[in-house]
């Protein structure tokens, strides 16, 4: 008994030494509580979906009497002037909110929830993102050409952060509720709990800890269970049964990832190329819209298709209700009304235009497939299911999460393999033209550099202020600008600063105050900003890894 009494100490002792530093580091993070706040996430951004889809609603019905998704025809049926003014009064809207209550002046979207990440899960203003997501549905609702969920991903990553900052969480919880409030968004938005997951992941945090799973998938499910609960059980595209007719048909759908590249570089060098055409052009920003807005009404009087979210025309191309030149036309229409929209700044998202186009690129190839080899093709709506995730997977740089969205969306799970050749060779080749997603461009127009790892972004939010000593009580703490070294502000970069150290071959520089250069009010070390920087390195290696 004695030993047996021992073996249960030891054992227990052992367990113990186990366990203990787990539920430690487990409590020392706060994941309790953030488990907690990402339910609560989860639940009021499901609201906030239902909310930002009725609103959309609302806008829209004042001019084509409807509030549904469905709205092609409500649109053929108007008069021609209805078609351009809408567009035209919704931008006067959009550009008298840009000019006098967004601060930006421009509405958020995924960029700048990726770029929030970067910066410990804050940036994201409650105000700012509330008013953003009006500006969303003014645009979206008044027929703009553009997605709704980037800035629905935006509004649940603001309401996942803005709310909880004076709570004083890691940055590292920070980073896990702004990416609950996206998975959130995109589960709610979609019908789609698990792309939402791991859109979080692939996108927004660029790594799959397990530390992050578990609140991730709260959230999702509940923005997911408060989605259905008022908007019922429907996928967004409801398909009849679609089945590969033989397997000497994947060489085809090799071939249809190579064209759905082409055109998610084309849509990408357009948006590029529209926005390098507007930040050129002179002119008000409370303007921009309302010329935008007639381009792509304009464009609307010939194909309503165009106008809005656009989900009426990508169902239409799922189910093989389009013919080949609508589609055809509609692939160049829908990329300039999106590009025009985006440039002009609208409120809006990329991701549905994404699926659009891919719906159109392979509905298109399905139909000049089956004409060419009809008793090997399969349906054209089949491809146009293929095409729509090849697009958007390339596109947004997320070809795992965009893979679960279309099986999600449409219910293809037995398209598997071949939407997998499409998707990867698709994104493969639009990696290696672009060289980054079309939100890491954005990034990068801002002097934003995440694509190249932790160590490019780090000296450029890391700042002096974070690593400076202040002064000893007995130090002159006067500078003189003209004759002395030169001298750091507390907000100077990392960056900046070990640039400063190596021209001035010093270890130490001071920090002097910006509104008075005549006083030192610290002194930074460049030991010490190695160390910082290679601690802030170390942490984001072992927040990735946890």
């Amino acid at each position: 008994m004695p030993n047996r009494a021992n073996a249960l100490k030891t054992v227990l002792h052992l367990a113990h030494k186990w366990i203990e530093p787990n539920l430690r580091l487990f409590m020392s993070s706060r994941l309790p509580l953030v488990w907690f706040l990402a339910l609560l996430i989860g639940a009021a951004v499901g609201v906030s979906a239902i909310l930002f889809r009725i609103g959309i609603g609302m806008v829209q019905w004042v001019w084509l009497g409807t509030a549904s998704e469905r709205m092609i025809t409500a649109a053929a049926s108007q008069p021609w002037y209805v078609v351009v003014l809408a567009p035209v009064l919704g931008g006067a809207v959009v550009g008298l909110l840009l000019q006098t209550v967004q601060k930006k002046q421009r509405a958020g979207g995924v960029a700048d929830v990726i770029e929030a990440r970067a910066h410990g899960g804050r940036g994201l203003p409650f105000w700012s993102g509330i008013t953003s997501a009006f500006i969303t549905i003014i645009s979206l609702g008044s027929g703009a050409s553009a997605g709704r969920e980037g800035p629905m991903v935006h509004l649940g990553a603001t309401l996942g952060t803005s709310v909880f900052t004076r709570l004083k969480l890691p940055d590292s919880a920070m980073r896990i509720l702004l990416a609950a409030g996206v998975a959130s968004a995109v589960s709610a938005s979609f019908n789609a709990p698990i792309a939402g997951v791991l859109f979080a992941h692939e996108v927004i945090l660029g790594h799959y800890a397990l530390s992050a799973f578990v609140p991730i998938v709260l959230s999702s499910a509940m923005g997911t269970l408060i989605a259905r609960l008022y908007f019922g059980e429907a996928v967004a595209f409801i398909l009849p049964h679609y089945q590969i007719s033989t397997y000497w048909e994947f060489p085809a759908f090799v071939l249809l990832g190579i064209i759905c590249a082409v055109v998610a570089i084309m849509f990408q060098f357009a948006l590029i190329g529209a926005d390098w055409v507007a930040r050129n052009v002179k002119m008000p920003i409370w303007f921009r819209p309302i010329v935008g807005g007639a381009l792509v009404g304009s464009i609307a009087v010939f194909y309503p298709e165009v106008l809005g979210v656009g989900y009426e025309a990508t169902d239409g191309a799922l189910n093989s209700q389009l013919p080949l030149t609508l589609m055809l036309s509609l692939l160049v229409a829908k990329t300039i009304a999106t590009a025009i929209t985006l440039a002009s700044r609208f409120g809006g998202g990329i991701f549905s235009p994404s699926l659009y186009l891919g719906a159109m690129t392979g509905g298109a190839f399905g139909l000049i497939a089956a004409n060419i080899l009809p008793e090997m093709a399969s349906s054209h709506g089949l491809y146009a299911i293929l095409g729509m995730g090849a697009v958007a997977s390339a596109v947004l740089g997320a070809p795992i999460s965009t893979t679960m969205i279309v099986f999600e969306l449409t219910g293809g799970y037995e398209l598997s393999i071949a939407l997998l050749i499409a998707v990867s060779i698709s994104t493969g080749l639009n990696q290696a033209i672009h060289g980054r997603s079309y939100f890491h461009w954005q990034l990068e127009m801002r002097g934003v550099m995440l694509q190249d790892g932790a160590h490019k972004w780090l000296v450029r939010i890391v700042h002096v202020e974070d690593f400076a000593d202040p002064p000893r009580p007995d130090t002159d703490t006067t500078f003189d600008p003209d004759t002395e070294a030169p001298a750091l502000a507390p907000l100077d970069t990392l960056e900046k600063a070990l640039k400063a150290f190596d021209d001035a071959g010093k270890s130490t520089l001071p920090v002097v105050d910006p509104k008075d250069p005549t006083q030192i009010i610290g002194y930074a070390s460049h030991v010490k900003a190695l160390r910082y920087f290679n601690s802030a390195l170390i942490q984001a290696n072992v927040e990735e890894h946890r």
